[in-house]
């Protein structure tokens, strides 16, 4: 991979955006920007939602985009077909990778196709008719409800039995028009990034242990919500089965640059694929700074790669 001189390269640092996940995307920008400049970077930072900001990124001299736009409009492929009209190489995944990966339905269908364990699931579409005892005959009673292309665990709820189910699946239907009902997994919780393009590699597994005992919103990002532990406590076996199931979900959904991976690890062995994030968060208690950093690659180095595979990219 070619080398990029930050001395000489400008960043259009892209964060904000319209999502229900924007304060979280700002957050990123924060830690993201140090870094970059820490770098070397020239940085000026852009909010998509604003329409001068979008006017600045086409007229200005920027090299490169760097995305920290989490949720709807800038993880789910809208922001990158954007940034290709344009002819501006970005860091993160492309146009399909992000779409398919962003919609939680299209995604279980790639990792079912890879041969990647998921959760069993049944899609439920707003206006169409459902029936309670079909959807818990698949799923089981205890479920998790989610939001088919939110992030950041906004929409998502927990329910056992027919009243709860009802209840979880309206509560979700306020967030999109589009549902996923899974079956409840009991276990527990890991991630794997996995950064590069064509010679893309795993990063170490990180285990995710939350205080309230449910990874939320506020697990994530509250300080102290959830304790990290990098490298995950786990057997080499285990952890090399994780991250091959992590590689093989970054190339089945055609991703370039970074994706992060979520996994479930039941009580009998059993490793499940829950979703694929392709703009992991770079905030203070974001897991793939982390994880890189136990790598041995510093925050700077990691957005300088980022940077790096994001004009690779544009070349393939």
């Amino acid at each position: 991979m070619s080398t990029v001189d930050p001395s000489t390269c400008k960043v259009a640092l892209l964060a904000g955006g319209r999502s229900g996940e924007r304060e979280i995307s700002l957050l990123s920008a924060e830690g993201a920007k140090a870094a970059l400049q820490e770098a070397g970077f020239e940085v000026v930072q852009l909010d998509p939602a604003v329409r001068d900001d979008l006017k600045a990124l086409i007229d200005g001299d920027f090299d490169v985009a760097f995305l920290c736009t989490h949720g709807r409009y800038g993880e789910d492929g809208a922001l990158q077909g954007f940034l290709e009209l344009i002819d501006m190489p970005y860091t993160c995944p492309g146009v399909l990778a992000s779409a398919m990966a962003m919609d939680k339905d299209k995604a279980k269908l790639v990792y079912r196709n890879a041969g990647i364990p998921t959760p069993v699931s049944v899609t439920l579409v707003e206006g169409d008719d459902y029936d309670l005892d079909e959807i818990m005959a698949v799923t089981g009673e205890r479920v998790i409800v989610k939001a088919a292309n939110e992030g950041s665990t906004i929409g998502i709820f927990r329910a056992t039995g027919r009243d709860e189910l009802k209840n979880a699946i309206e509560k979700a239907f306020s967030f999109d028009a589009e549902i996923l009902v899974e079956r409840f997994i009991e276990g527990r919780e890991y991630t794997v990034a996995v950064i590069g393009n064509n010679d893309a590699r795993p990063l170490p597994v990180i285990e995710i242990i939350p205080a309230s005992g449910f990874y939320d919103y506020e697990a994530k990002y509250a300080p102290g919500g959830s304790k990290h532990v990098c490298p995950a406590e786990i057997s080499d076996e285990d952890a090399q089965e994780m991250q091959r199931l992590a590689l093989c979900a970054h190339k089945a959904l055609g991703c370039v640059g970074v994706s992060r991976t979520d996994f479930i690890k039941d009580e009998r062995g059993g490793c499940f694929a829950l979703e694929t994030n392709t703009i992991p968060g770079m905030t203070k208690t974001s897991l793939l700074p982390e994880t890189a950093r136990v790598s041995g690659m510093p925050f700077s180095e990691l957005c300088t790669y980022l940077i790096e595979c994001a004009f690779e990219a544009k070349k393939l």
